[in-house]
């Protein structure tokens, strides 16, 4: 307890990796934002901009698997500061774009960029803080997303009025290109390489599924693949993230054309859902330490599922929509992170990158399902409310499938 009441390593960490994802979902969740000036200045279509989106979307599933092998094998620090270059580079290109192929091969980039700044961090973060403190510091981390979206929300029209869609790209590559140095300079893999513990440690007793007997064999990816957990986790993220980025990628275009509420008032649903994520993450994220993952996520979920059939059933109200968007966005911060905690909860902590790598394919394969569908949908029919619902029922699917995933003391030793 001596240890917790000094100056601790871990905070630089967290602070760091806090930035880390301040810039990273400002770029990543900020695409909703500048969607609607981007394809009107370049005509292009709404399923063209979902193009645009899964060639991010492409390159991140693909390659972080790979990131988080490296995590392990490498250490965090040096692939999330070269995640912060390419990041950087490929945002600065994506401000340069004029055309779908161009605004594709760009963001493509930024997507293996990213590949560093989510698996990694969430690894690295792990490792420097106590199990029973994972939850706290992973709220206070996922602030980082939260805060970034809303400040996109708050700053869009007002870089668009005074400069064009594309500054705001190159702020945001300029951003990513000072955390390259930030990263370099301040970060380590875990805190072996300081020669302390995790902060807040009580002891070195083994955490987890039989750390000490999995660490004593070496452990094998078939492993993971013969875990039924493994799945069920997997498909449930699946579900979620077709679920969140269906509504968050297109909720401006949704409130500005078929709302009919101007750039101004509709850009703040961006600002409401940051500032609400803020709130979640805060709150729910360190309840999951004393709840347990499984039943947060149940909770969580549920209620998302039910705020996007709200948005359906609510019509063409505004207020619903800023009221119903807040609930979503205080669940919606807590679902990355928690469902990262569950590689740290259910697979020992020598190999948490390399699980959280290999679910990085079913969110990846949600989100670029959802542009997809979503984008499509809204060009044939002329509206969302038929691709919304869609979500929603996505959002109780993945109630149903986290709901079969048994409780952390219940893995048996066999299964390894």
């Amino acid at each position: 307890m001596a240890e917790e009441k000094r100056f601790h390593w871990a905070w630089v960490i967290l602070g760091t990796c806090f930035f880390n994802l301040f810039v990273n979902y400002s770029i990543r969740l900020g695409y909703g934002l500048v969607l609607p000036e981007m394809i009107r200045d370049l005509g292009l279509s709404r399923t063209a901009g979902g193009t645009i989106y899964n060639a991010y979307l492409f390159s991140y599933l693909t390659l972080t698997p790979l990131s988080g092998f490296l995590t392990d094998r490498l250490g965090g620090r040096r692939v999330i500061t070269v995640g912060a270059l390419i990041l950087g580079i490929g945002v600065l290109f994506m401000g340069a774009a004029d055309s779908m192929w161009t605004a594709c091969l760009a963001y493509a980039i930024a997507g293996i960029g990213a590949t560093g700044m989510w698996t990694p961090i969430i690894t690295i973060v792990q490792r420097w803080f106590a199990s029973h403190r994972r939850g706290l510091a992973l709220g206070i981390l996922s602030t980082g997303y939260g805060l970034g979206f809303a400040a996109m929300g708050a700053l869009f029209p007002f870089i668009v009025h005074q400069f064009s869609w594309r500054h705001s790209w190159y702020f945001l590559g300029m951003g990513a290109l000072v955390m390259v140095a930030a990263n370099a300079l301040l970060l380590r893999s875990d805190p072996e390489t300081l020669g302390i513990d995790p902060w807040g440690e009580r002891s070195r007793a083994p955490e987890g599924l039989d750390d000490a007997r999995l660490q004593a064999s070496p452990f094998r990816v078939r492993a993971v693949f013969g875990n039924r957990r493994f799945w069920f986790i997997g498909a449930s993220y699946f579900s979620i993230s077709y679920c969140l980025y269906g509504i968050t990628t297109f909720m401006v275009d949704y409130a500005r054309y078929q709302l009919g509420v101007p750039l101004e008032k509709a850009s703040l649903l961006a600002t409401v859902h940051g500032a609400c994520q803020v709130i979640g993450v805060l709150t729910i994220l360190p309840l999951s330490d004393y709840l347990g993952r499984r039943k947060t996520i149940i909770l969580s979920n549920a209620c998302i599922a039910c705020c996007l059939a709200g948005i359906v059933l609510g019509g063409h109200s505004t207020g619903v929509l800023f009221f119903l968007v807040g609930v979503l966005a205080m669940f919606y911060g807590a679902t990355f992170p928690i469902y990262g905690a569950c590689a740290g909860d259910y697979f020992p902590k020598e190999v948490m990158g390399t699980v959280m790598g290999l679910w990085t394919p079913f969110y990846g394969l949600g989100a670029v399902l959802v542009h997809w569908i979503t984008g499509a949908l809204r060009d044939s029919t002329g509206g969302y409310n038929e691709a919304f619902l869609i979500t929603a029922v996505m959002g109780a699917v993945a109630v149903v499938l986290m709901a079969g995933v048994g409780k952390r003391n219940r893995i048996s030793n066999n299964e390894y």
